[in-house]
């Protein structure tokens, strides 16, 4: 197996500490790691960059922080707290982070067969752990080292091997954002002929519910900044309605079944009243602001289900291997940038003049 250089080290970035963009730092000299006895090595060709990264690296988990991601990252960060990641629990520094990843597998464990060597995978990005309760999980990148990295491993059960033509870019924009986005749509049980109202459309897991719900033959409501609209139109949206307009006067109450937000923030007070009664509020974000006002009184008089979506059954990611396979879904790759360059694709990703998804490629 040939690894790396002669020198026998790989290439990561590591997050050092909460804090800034100075938190991350490129090195050269690290070890390679070894897999486990049920783990593969992979050699990392691309890895998508995720609100979770920059969530994770300046702290936003915490329930200290009640800000937009987007306020913090310039301020002087002094995040300390115990629950600063989004499982509550401390993070382990150094940490490799990245939950996306695209890679080949050059070793395995001896508990895995030989003839997975050479098999291009995606990684689970949310993984199931030992004693699962049902909703007991980890997410690669988080609780254990990901892909920002030229080498990463995993346990064998969470490497899939994926057949498609597509780039390893391509590939690495898929893991994180479609799976969160299936999860969504499979929880809220979206079917053929709803209304699915999409917040934060033009994003990462944006983007990919609106294919995703379209897939299920739903009509797509999305929610995006106006230079955004004509791309997320041509992704199936039916309509698209600007950032911060007003919903309940756009579209008026009580017309929409499904409401799949990524944002929460200031127009979270619209999303109820906009959902039918016995409507659905499904939230697997929260970008512009964590802490809402909510009226109780519309959640029961309306008997609305609202759901927090985490943990993901294996089924999900199993789909969504299926349906790229199968050609039912693409990539919205915006822009790549080498490894070495992830301080400046994370402050392009916090910009938010892109749709889709940044992703970092290993050459």
């Amino acid at each position: 197996m040939s690894k790396t250089s002669s020198t026998g080290k790989m290439f990561a970035v590591l997050l050092t500490k909460h804090g800034g963009i100075d938190a991350l730092e490129y090195r050269t000299d690290l070890e390679i790691p070894t897999p486990n006895a049920n783990e593969v090595l992979i050699r990392v060709r691309a890895a998508g960059v995720n609100n979770t990264d920059i969530n994770t690296r300046i702290g936003w988990y915490s329930k200290s922080v009640t800000n937009p991601t987007n306020e913090l990252e310039n301020q002087t960060l002094n995040i300390t707290c115990d629950d600063a990641s989004w499982s509550g629990k401390p993070i382990t520094f150094p940490r490799i982070q990245g939950a996306d990843c695209c890679g080949e597998i050059v070793e395995v464990g001896e508990n895995i067969n030989r003839s997975r060597l050479g098999e291009r995978v995606l990684v689970r990005p949310i993984q199931d752990v030992q004693d699962n309760d049902g909703f007991q999980c980890l997410t690669f990148g988080s609780e254990c080292n990901g892909a920002f990295s030229q080498y990463t491993t995993c346990p064998s059960t969470e490497a899939y091997s994926i057949q498609s033509n597509m780039t390893d870019a391509e590939l690495a924009s898929f893991p994180c954002a479609y799976s969160t986005a299936e999860n969504m749509i499979d929880r809220a049980q979206v079917s053929e002929n709803q209304t699915v109202l999409i917040t934060g459309a033009s994003g990462g897991v944006g983007s990919a519910a609106i294919q995703l719900a379209k897939r299920r033959n739903a009509k797509v409501i999305a929610i995006c900044s106006e230079s955004k609209q004509a791309l997320v139109k041509s992704l199936g949206a039916d309509q698209v309605i600007g950032k911060g307009s007003s919903l309940i006067k756009t579209l008026g109450k009580n017309c929409v079944d499904t409401v799949l937000d990524l944002v929460a923030g200031n127009q979270f007070t619209e999303l109820p009243e906009i959902l039918r009664v016995g409507g659905r509020y499904v939230i697997a974000g929260a970008i512009a602001g964590p802490n809402v006002n909510f009226d109780v009184r519309t959640l029961y008089l309306k008997d609305l289900t609202f759901i927090g979506c985490t943990y993901q059954p294996r089924f999900v990611f199993e789909n969504i291997i299926k349906y790229i396979e199968s050609h039912e879904i693409k990539p919205i790759v915006s822009k790549t940038y080498p490894l070495h360059e992830i301080q400046q694709a994370q402050k392009d990703f916090m910009a938010k003049k892109f749709t889709g998804k940044l992703v970092l490629i290993n050459h």
